[in-house]
């Protein structure tokens, strides 16, 4: 068994070790040499292994243990990126040459306008997702000291040792970081000690991986075959996938892969040749591949050999320790110390120089005047800003660890700062990609994408009763069920982490899409966006210029030096007055070197800030006259588009509406006609059948008696009525409609027609209806046809008479005056006419249940021609329960009226 002091010093050694080859790759750079190696691909390519980190070391392992073949999807996706590095990677490596663009922050704020806010609010985002991702790091190595400082392997832990492994492991790493990581200031200069560092980092844990796994397949399983059929004979075997989950982890994957800032720094940042990218698009799958090789049989066999309750995640290390193989779990702890330390450190590396550049410098340049930026040593408050950046971030780290206990799985912490992180990506792809992202778009998107993450992924990892209240997790905040953490909108049965990913990145795309098209970007913003967007046409074109008539060479010469270093400016100096021709003399500050100078600028302190300064020293930009007309003639094509586009939109919404209406009547009607026709046809055949019937009865049967006789007759005399009423009612419907009719006009009471119309509805009907009226109210004269407005008011009384199905049929009959008008409303407290029928009611053949009643459906239809023939209006209202006809009359006596009403 290893010793807790003989791991120390072999930590002491390999740290050693590696602060070596560090301090000679900075060296070789320095001095112009062994540039075969230190910028070769195959170095750029384990460069990228920084993606393994302690998650992919122990937590693949446990991850497989707990979940199968599901840890598959945290390589997927990166391999997918790689291997279409052509459409994303290229772009972003040539922009960021092009930019000189030092971190994913300054990418962004760049393409939108080289705005400030926007940096500020990705630096901040990048520290509170990547702080988890730290806490992993340390949490994992402290959980294999604990393992060699257990007596018994696998088992048990040691809160003490743990916490203070965790504390110097947080300590050296800051140290390390901090000598290395902060030479030079010119964080677009690469870092090459640095990359070499991780790159030997990166073939530790690649061997120390392979070798365990090798040991479990050949001297524990016995063989390939063998180790199959365990593998075949375990549950992780079993091909189980969600397809919802699998998308999400890979998508996810992907997007952390791009946007996670030390993936961005080695990628993006310390690329010194774009076709490095070309071989590392195969070459870094398989360095995936490698690495995951082993991962199911450690698991599988981990699972069989280590008692039950033992952490999963550390089976890289306990399986080698219980059989006897002290020193290959001393390898195998050197591999998971390397992914966590190189993450560590690469990764506080560029938040360092994002909180420095985007955070520190921009709180400088506000409470420094001018002067004092030009004569102030600016060198050394960007370096000191960046050493305790590093700090602070490593010391934010292992207070995650310490506030979350060190526990969880180690993958489950990893999702977390993946779903922080890829809130970067809609902003960013955007912005490569389509010239019409605006920075409102991304703003909107960025923030309200990562509360959800806070909301639904970060502040649930503590638990609850931790960062949130046990009662919101069950009641939701403010007791709202929709805003539940893990089942928000009232979206529940989805995993945890598919339902955070989901909703914070699709309603980050979405915000930034709708803002970014109903807002309108500046012009710098949309310059910036043609250099983004087409970068493969001007690579090397400026954006804009500057107004350098209000400061001289001599200013600007100030300032560099204090930031870039005397050497170094007066290098960049002496360059640039070759190239214009000057021996001698300093260069002429023209708008293209004051260019070139920002771009320089802003490899040290990033675009928003080297932009400010320049700016306060100069003065304004300048943008020419044929950026500005083409800017303005696609201002104008794309106005007069949205114009077009919107009317046209607006009068096709309306014309469809219409459509609809229509063709919905038109059905409605058309089954109408097909109802009447057959109604109108049993109306008719049944009277008629009953007329022949009895008719022939009496004329062959003779020996009927007289009561006999007398009955029939009766019956045919009444079938006779109800024909030549239903003959009636076509008759004088088809009189309404042709205006062939005469109105008697003359002065009535309105109180005498509807006492007629009642009296003559309740006579004819046998069923009881509970009439109520207001009778001073009908205090009403009017110039009428009384006979024609009584049969209105009939057919209204009868109509509730026979459907009102409330148990106490009740009639509510109402009279008011509005204006001109007069209203008659009849109200029943029946169940009302179906929403959908209301529009139909008063047409011809309308039967809304013909299992009600009688009649041919023409009674409302000849009401509305009758009212309409008087000068009013007859409508139905919904009233919730019941329903309500409204006549609506004119109570003048004048003349005009009277005209009016005469016989068309």
């Amino acid at each position: 068994m290893v010793s807790l002091n003989q791991l120390i010093a072999v930590c002491l050694i390999y740290v050693a070790g590696l602060f070596l080859v560090a301090f000679l790759a900075e060296r070789a750079a320095l001095r112009g040499r062994g540039g075969w190696l230190l910028r070769s691909p195959l170095v750029y390519t384990l460069s990228l292994s920084i993606y393994c980190t302690a998650w992919t070391f122990y937590g693949a392992v446990g991850y497989a243990a707990r979940s199968g073949l599901e840890y598959v999807t945290i390589y997927l996706g990166p391999s997918l990126v790689m291997i279409g590095w052509w459409w994303v990677l290229r772009r972003l490596v040539r922009i960021g040459r092009a930019q000189r663009v030092t971190s994913v922050a300054d990418l962004i704020s760049a393409r939108f306008g080289k705005s400030n806010l926007l940096a500020v609010m990705i630096t901040i985002m990048a520290v509170v997702g990547v702080t988890p991702y730290i806490a992993l790091q340390l949490q994992s190595v402290t959980l294999s000291v604990s393992i060699f400082a257990t007596p018994e392997t696998g088992s048990g832990t040691a809160p003490q040792i743990s916490d203070n492994a965790a504390f110097w492991v947080a300590a050296g790493l800051a140290v390390f970081t901090v000598l290395f990581g902060t030479r030079n200031l010119n964080a677009n200069e690469r870092h090459h000690g640095i990359v070499i560092a991780v790159a030997v980092e990166a073939v530790v844990k690649l061997l120390a991986l392979m070798a365990v796994g090798a040991f479990v397949v050949w001297g524990i399983s016995g063989g390939v075959s063998e180790t199959v059929a365990r593998i075949d004979a375990s549950p992780i075997g079993t091909w189980q996938t969600s397809a919802s989950r699998w998308t999400a982890l890979i998508v996810v994957s992907a997007a952390a892969f791009v946007c996670l800032p030390r993936m961005f720094q080695v990628m993006v940042v310390e690329n010194d040749d774009e076709r490095h990218l070309q071989i590392a698009s195969w070459a870094f799958p398989l360095y995936l591949l490698a690495i995951s090789l082993f991962v199911v049989p450690i698991a599988v066999v981990g699972l069989e050999l280590m008692p039950a309750g033992a952490n999963p995640d550390l089976f890289v290390l306990t399986v080698p320790l219980s059989q006897g193989q002290s020193g290959l779990a001393m390898l195998a702890f050197l591999g998971g110390f390397s992914s966590a330390t190189s993450m560590v450190i690469v990764a506080t590396l560029a938040l360092s120089t994002m909180m420095s550049n985007h955070i520190v410098m921009p709180l400088w340049l506000k409470l420094n005047p001018p002067a004092a930026q030009q004569s102030g040593d600016v060198r050394d408050v960007v370096i000191r800003a960046r050493r305790l950046s590093i700090l602070l971030i490593i010391t934010l780290g292992y207070f995650y660890y310490r506030a979350s206990g060190g526990s969880g799985a180690l993958a489950a912490i990893g999702l977390i700062s993946f779903g922080g992180v890829a809130q970067f990506l809609p902003a960013l792809l955007g912005g490569i990609f389509w010239r019409g992202a605006t920075r409102m778009g991304a703003v909107a998107g960025l923030s309200v994408g990562f509360v959800i993450w806070m909301y639904t992924m970060l502040l649930p990892s503590f638990g609850p009763g931790a960062a949130l209240s046990a009662a919101v997790f069950e009641e939701g905040l403010f007791g709202w069920g929709m805003l539940r953490p893990q089942a928000l909108f009232g979206i529940t049965g989805l995993d945890p982490t598919v339902h955070a990913i989901w909703w914070s990145l699709s309603i980050n795309a979405i915000l930034f899409f709708v803002v970014s098209i109903f807002s309108f970007p500046t012009p710098l913003e949309r310059l910036q966006g043609a250099q983004f967007v087409n970068v493969f046409d001007h690579s090397s074109g400026p954006a804009r210029g500057w107004i350098a008539s209000e400061g001289g060479a001599e200013d600007l010469m100030i300032m560099s030096q204090r930031i870039l270093g005397a050497e170094e400016a007066q290098a960049f100096f002496n360059a640039q007055a070759a190239q214009q021709g000057r021996r001698n003399a300093p260069p002429v500050p023209t708008p293209e070197f004051v260019q070139a100078l920002e771009r320089e600028l802003a490899a040290s302190v990033g675009a928003a800030t080297a932009n400010a300064m320049i700016g306060q020293i100069i003065g304004g930009q300048a943008i020419s006259v044929e950026d500005l007309m083409a800017v303005a003639d696609e201002s104008a094509q794309i106005l007069e588009y949205s114009s077009r586009l919107e009317a046209k939109s607006r009068e096709l919404t309306e014309t469809a509406q219409e459509l609809g209406f229509a063709n919905e009547k038109l059905m409605q009607l058309s089954f109408q006609k097909d109802d009447f026709l057959s109604q109108i046809s049993h109306e008719l055949r049944t009277p008629m059948t009953s007329i022949r019937s009895f008719s022939e009865i009496l004329r062959d049967i003779d020996v009927l008696s007289t009561a006999e006789k007398t009955r029939y007759a009766t019956i045919i005399h009444s079938e006779t009525i109800r024909l030549t009423r239903l003959l009636d009612d076509l008759l004088d419907l088809s009189v309404l409609e042709n205006g062939q009719v005469s109105l008697n006009a003359r002065q009535v009471q309105l109180h005498d027609v509807i006492e007629r119309a009642v009296t003559t509805a309740q006579a004819s009907s046998a069923h009881v209806l509970d009439i109520r009226r207001d009778l001073r109210t009908e205090d009403v004269m009017l110039i009428t046809d009384a006979d024609r407005l009584a049969q209105v008011f009939i057919n209204l009384v009868t109509n509730a008479i026979k459907y009102c199905d409330a148990d106490t049929p009740r009639l509510d009959i109402a009279v008011r005056r509005e204006d001109s008008e007069v209203i008659i409303a009849f109200t029943d407290n029946g169940s009302g006419i179906p929403a959908e029928a209301q529009n139909l009611v008063f047409e011809k053949f309308a039967r809304l249940n013909a299992a009600q009643g009688s009649g041919a459906g023409l009674g409302l239809a000849i009401c509305r021609e009758i009212v309409a023939r008087l000068g009013g209006d007859i409508r139905y209202l919904s009233e919730g329960r019941g329903g309500r006809f409204e006549v609506r009359l004119s109570f003048t006596s004048s003349r005009e009226e009277n005209q009016r009403l005469l016989p068309v």
